[in-house]
């Protein structure tokens, strides 16, 4: 199938300022301007919205060293079935990916197994231990897209301000996940009403703002690139809107659960409510989906981080922070943001595609003529019903179980290879 013909779609290429009806002619793995041939394979969309292929910016894969709960093929399963042709993968594995060797282990893993792009990150710090720096030169020599310590935000301003320093020579995003341990130590959800009726030790939102307002200014300081993970708080966004606004190098992420769900639903100890940061106040949760609306945060991740059954059949207090989310998170930010919110399916579409590529260097997030041909083709309208038994994840920990959803890939491509094809619409070889 070197030639295959997407034929009677929707056209939507946020970067090229695209939305016209139109067909897509994928020709050797590539979008081609050309004619097609009498034997390309016509794929028939029936007006069905074609994308630019959909990057995640923070996923958890698991491998090496944590196959029980994820592994890189079966994440990147996942990832295909949830419209992904590139995820960014983190850096807490087991061994810690902090040097070369782990890296190369993780981008062979993915060629042999991967059923998308799998663009690594590096630990900022060995073993993320928040004590001394990893090889940043060395990682970035061995293919890192960013450095990050993800769930082991560094405690140090002076480290992170070296972290910094070298990351802006090396050209290289630094991703946070921003808590202060001495602020938020012990807490399992927010700090809070809820926190007190449960009994549940509280993880209060100013240990979350503290560390953005540092990230703010070590970004203004060093001239580096921060990005600031999976916001929740309301104190957080006007943080990051009022460092923007300085033209500081500071973005911001946010995560499917934080745009929709809030504390209370931790009132049935249920943990597949439990992640970090935690879930907020209405007032948080209306604050971030209006910075997603302005701009202000410029990126949507999944921060897919799965766990074996076992791990969260226990008390709220022992379970592992963390939900699943590749394979339903479109549909929440189409059914949240373009159905509840009002935005445009393009913007929603644009924070998901080119804008991730350009920021991480990834050369992909576009349908020009010439590009990889990695493409998304999604249905909108879809209602459809989320099943965690249908998930192609290990992971099963979703706080959507059961919720019903509008809009959903039906068709994903990576170098002109089909992955994923839910109605079966390209004929069989």
């Amino acid at each position: 199938m070197n030639e295959i013909l997407l034929q009677g779609g929707r056209i939507l290429d946020p970067g090229a300022r695209r939305d016209a009806p139109g067909d897509l002619l994928i020709r050797d793995g590539r979008i081609s301007g050309g004619k097609p041939s009498t034997g390309a394979v016509v794929v028939k969309l029936d007006g069905l919205v074609v994308t630019p292929g959909l990057i995640d910016p923070h996923v958890h894969l698991r491998e090496p060293g944590q196959s029980a709960k994820e592994t890189i093929g079966t994440g990147t399963a996942a990832a295909a079935a949830g419209g992904f042709t590139s995820v960014i993968a983190m850096p807490n594995t087991a061994p810690v990916a902090d040097g070369p060797n782990t890296i190369a282990w993780m981008r062979q893993r993915a060629r042999e197994t991967g059923l998308v792009n799998v663009f690594p990150t590096g630990a900022i710090s060995l073993g993320q231990k928040g004590e001394a720096l990893a090889p940043i030169g060395a990682l970035r020599q061995a293919g890192v897209v960013a450095i990050t310590d993800d769930g082991h935000c560094i405690q140090s301003a002076e480290l992170m301000r070296r972290a910094l320093e070298y990351a802006r020579m090396f050209d290289l995003p630094v991703l946070d996940h921003c808590e202060d341990r001495s602020l938020s130590a012990g807490g399992v959800m927010n700090e809070g009403r809820w926190s007190r009726i449960l009994g549940l030790p509280g993880w209060p939102g100013i240990a979350e703002e503290v560390m953005v307002a540092r990230n703010a200014l070590l970004a203004e300081l060093t001239g580096a690139r921060v990005v600031c993970q999976h916001l929740s708080s309301a104190g957080s966004v006007r943080i990051l809107r009022e460092a923007r606004a300085r033209g500081v190098r500071l973005d911001g992420e946010a995560s499917p659960h934080h745009l929709c769900l809030t504390e209370e639903l931790v009132e049935g100890y249920d943990t597949n409510f439990k992640m970090n940061p935690p879930l907020r106040t209405a007032e948080d949760v209306k604050a971030v989906r209006e910075a997603v609306a302005d701009g202000t945060i410029r990126f949507l991740a999944t921060d897919h981080a799965p766990h074996c059954s076992y791990e969260k059949e226990v008390e709220f207090d022992e379970a592992p922070f963390g939900v699943v989310g590749l394979e339903t998170a479109l549909g929440v930010y189409l059914t949240e943001l373009v159905h509840g919110q009002g935005m445009s399916l393009g913007e929603v579409v644009a924070r998901m595609t080119h804008l991730p590529s350009d920021y991480f260097g990834l050369g992909r997030g576009t349908l020009g003529e010439g590009a990889v041909a990695d493409l998304t083709v999604m249905d909108p309208g879809r209602k459809w019903t989320v099943k965690k038994e249908d998930f192609r994840s290990k992971g099963r920990n979703t706080p959507f179980e059961g919720r019903e959803l509008k809009g959903r890939a039906v068709f994903t491509m990576v170098g002109g290879e089909i992955r994923h094809d839910l109605d079966g619409r390209a004929p069989k070889k």
